[in-house]
């Protein structure tokens, strides 16, 4: 069964509306240089703990330094982190050495061909990745929440290569992730936009979604 993550979480209804509709995991964005679905940490330190069992809480953060992560994670203390900037393999180190029973997802931002090997550079050292479509450099980055499909070619060559568990996301909504999940084979697909409306999480969306991925599942 193909996992569905629903990111950009907000507030308690949403969370429950997600629950509800059977995702595995939900995304609380903490800050970000650009996108939607910003939330304060005091939310969503809220709605970590009233994330429940066995739906996992997922923190995003832009964060790339070892002292920031650790107190961002003590503060929180979600059941894992989204890392969606590149981060030294040192940091990563570090950081797993330093949270054992924290699951580590890296972004892959894919863009071309070099994104394979980028893919390839982190895997080993986290416990899966996210494909994304995004700008980490330059004066407008870009880490997340686009609304925008990648050349998802490049993400099923990614799948074959590494041996960790690979997330979708970009641009997916209930008329295109079924043929994402047939080219790309993910272990799990991950929306935002896709199934918000006015910027709220939207009924009517999140259940098309979740029935077009049960169905190519």
């Amino acid at each position: 069964m193909v996992r569905t993550k629903i990111c950009c979480i907000m507030n308690r209804e949403e969370l429950d509306l997600a629950v509800g509709q059977g995702a595995a995991a939900v995304g609380f964005v903490s800050h970000m240089p650009s996108g939607p679905g910003v939330i304060p940490s005091e939310k969503i330190a809220e709605l970590v703990k009233a994330t429940p069992f066995p739906v996992w809480s997922e923190l995003l953060t832009s964060l790339t330094e070892l002292p920031e992560l650790l107190a961002q994670y003590k503060r929180l203390k979600p059941a894992a982190l989204q890392l969606c900037q590149p981060l030294k393999l040192e940091v990563l180190a570090d950081l797993r050495e330093a949270l054992p029973g924290v699951t580590l997802v890296h972004v892959v931002h894919v863009k071309d061909s070099s994104s394979i090997e980028e893919a390839q550079t982190y895997a080993p050292a986290v416990d899966g990745l996210l494909l994304d479509t995004g700008v980490t450099e330059g004066p407008t980055r870009e880490l997340g929440g686009t609304g925008r499909t990648h050349d998802w070619s490049l993400d099923a060559k990614i799948v074959q290569k590494v041996q960790v568990p690979v997330f979708l996301a970009g641009g997916l909504t209930a008329a295109n992730v079924g043929e994402a999940i047939a080219t790309v084979q993910p272990f799990g697909v991950d929306v935002c936009s896709g199934v918000r409306t006015d910027d709220k999480l939207d009924p009517e969306k999140l259940h098309s979604f979740m029935a077009a991925v049960m169905q190519a599942g």
